[in-house]
């Protein structure tokens, strides 16, 4: 990109055409970024659960806690069991 760009009173002026790239540009980030974010849990909760217990780091009681809290959470109920 050219340096074609003006700064009047902490105003920057640029070409149209790369005004137009850099707004594609940040439309694409944002699209990616959505979907990044909120990207669904795939995994039954009681898989989940089943993994901290593999990994023998996580006491029964907290186990039980994640378990219960997966379940109670508006985010497994809308998600939960979903397959791609």
């Amino acid at each position: 990109m050219a340096n074609h760009t003006a700064t009047v009173n902490d105003t920057i002026t640029l070409p149209k055409h790369d005004y137009l790239r850099l707004k594609k540009q940040a439309q694409a980030y944002l699209t990616i970024v959505a979907r990044v974010f909120e990207s669904p849990l795939w995994d039954p909760v009681d898989e989940v659960v089943a993994d901290f217990k593999a990994t023998d780091l996580y006491t029964d009681k907290f186990l039980e806690d994640l378990k219960d809290g997966l379940r109670k959470s508006s985010y497994s109920k809308r998600y939960a069991n979903q397959t791609t």
